[in-house]
């Protein structure tokens, strides 16, 4: 089992890692910058005196001069503590030098005018930084000499060691203080998603209705907020609909089931013939007979809400079905008064029996709420396209427009003027609507104007040849 990872350890790392890196890179930045600093202060110190003996030399024009040289340069060098300088002659001979420690080889036998690189040597516990160059004199008989100056630069290394101490330990303090005021600051920016999870918890079966205040969430989090009221929204429209769904059942059980029990009472109240016990029998199955219909259109519709209904694949006619239909039916129609047309012919691909009863349930509905001397027509337009539509239309009372969106709920029937002469159980469209769905298609109802029509979408399948979807016509007076 994974152990879950915390968003706000996440990102304080993150914000840690990022604040430790800005302020390495700032203590580099100006523990560099300081050190390069002392560097050309050291660099100016020594380019100077270097040019002081330059210009010392460059004046000598007799052994006399050479001989005041050394009083001239120590008066030169009074006031700067640290500060050594070595003048070799030719073959190497040393002709000044107030240096207490040797100077490197490089520096003495450095022979170019220009100024060697500066050169860091450590001699009795004390740093150097110097530097040579070849200086020309005024003397004809030694016409040049190497200068070679060198700084103490021991106080400079003892100010950076403290300053490096005291810029790291200010690194470590204040990378410690980022990761403490991140998670602070992740903390306080992660509270709404806190309260949106109180509030969630609060949400139960009977708290469906309660929605999470879009208006004072961060708008990060508005799409989440939005997402969540939209999830209680259909979890509450699911638990209004099982609801519904067990008042309903409860309701269509109780009438069968209490004919029975007052059928089976009033024959067992006294002795009776038997026939009058075989009459009881015979009425008892009939509404067993109600009832089975019943429980075989749910497990119908409790197998197709978990995809277990696969419609066979065969070629269905739907305007053949459409006309034994209008045959079965023909004696309620003629008994209504109720005309029945049908134009248009199609080939799809699908369950003949699950198409036949889909569309027997919506001619019987159709039928059944057609008043005297109205019609019901259907007109199956075959485009060769990918879908087919077969319209249902009938003339009558329609539908309210609240009643519209639920009109394929289970057990749900519209206002009582379009029941009352129904003996169904309100499952008829639910199934319809079912097996449409079962083929890949869709059904969608508008009703108005005394006119209600069902239009289904079913996928196509190419008619045959000599079959125009537009040429067969059958009209029942």
């Amino acid at each position: 089992m994974t152990s879950r990872k915390s968003i706000t350890a996440r990102l304080t790392l993150l914000f840690a890692a990022v604040s430790i890196a800005v302020l390495l890179g700032l203590g580099f930045l100006v523990g560099a910058s300081v050190e390069r600093h002392f560097e050309e202060q050291d660099m100016d110190v020594l380019r100077g005196k270097l040019d002081l003996t330059r210009h010392a030399l460059a004046e000598l024009r007799s052994p006399a001069d050479l001989a005041t040289l050394p009083q001239r340069l120590e008066a030169a060098l009074i006031g700067h503590h640290g500060l050594a300088v070595v003048i070799v002659g030719a073959r190497g001979t040393i002709v000044f030098s107030n240096a207490d420690a040797p100077f490197p080889e490089p520096l003495l036998s450095h022979r170019l005018a220009a100024p060697s690189p500066p050169l860091v040597w450590v001699s009795g516990g004390t740093s150097y930084r110097g530097i040579a160059a070849a200086v020309p004199t005024g003397m004809a008989d030694w016409p040049e000499a190497t200068v070679a100056v060198a700084t103490d630069i021991s106080h400079h290394e003892e100010f950076m060691a403290s300053f490096q101490l005291t810029l790291w330990s200010f690194v470590l303090v204040a990378a410690l203080l980022s990761g403490l005021l991140g998670w602070a600051a992740v903390r306080r920016g992660l509270a709404p998603l806190r309260e949106i999870g109180r509030a969630a918890a609060t949400v139960t079966a009977s708290r469906l209705d309660y929605r999470l205040p879009a208006g004072s969430i961060p708008a990060e989090l508005a799409e989440l907020a939005e997402t969540l009221n939209q999830m209680l929204a259909r979890l509450e429209d699911s638990f209004r609909r099982i609801s519904d769904f067990s008042s309903d059942l409860a309701h269509e059980l109780r009438t069968p089931v209490s004919n029975l029990m007052t059928a089976t009472q009033v024959a067992l109240s006294k002795a009776r013939t038997a026939d009058e016990y075989r009459e009881a029998l015979a009425s008892n199955v009939e509404e067993f007979e109600r009832l089975a219909r019943m429980i075989a259109d749910m497990l119908f519709l409790a197998k197709a809400d978990h995809g277990l209904v696969v419609p066979n694949r065969e070629s269905v006619d739907l305007a053949q079905n459409v006309r034994e239909l209008f045959l079965f039916y023909e004696a309620l129609a003629e008994e209504k008064g109720v005309g029945l047309e049908l134009s248009g012919e199609a080939m799809i691909v699908g369950d003949h029996l699950m198409l036949r009863r889909a569309l027997s349930n919506l001619l019987a509905n159709a039928i059944r709420h057609t008043h005297r001397g109205g019609r019901v027509a259907v007109q199956i337009d075959a485009p060769r396209g990918d879908s087919v539509w077969l319209t249902v239309e009938n003339t009558g009372d329609a539908i309210s427009p609240e009643h519209l969106p639920r009109l394929f709920d289970r057990f749900f029937r519209a206002d009582p003027s379009r029941q009352h002469a129904s003996d169904g159980a309100g499952l008829g469209l639910a199934i319809t609507d079912s097996i449409i769905r079962a083929h890949g298609g869709d059904i969608e109802v508008h009703s108005a104007d005394s006119l209600t029509r069902f239009r289904l979408r079913l996928p196509a399948h190419h008619a045959p040849d000599g079959i125009d979807g537009s040429a067969a016509t059958l009209r029942l007076p």
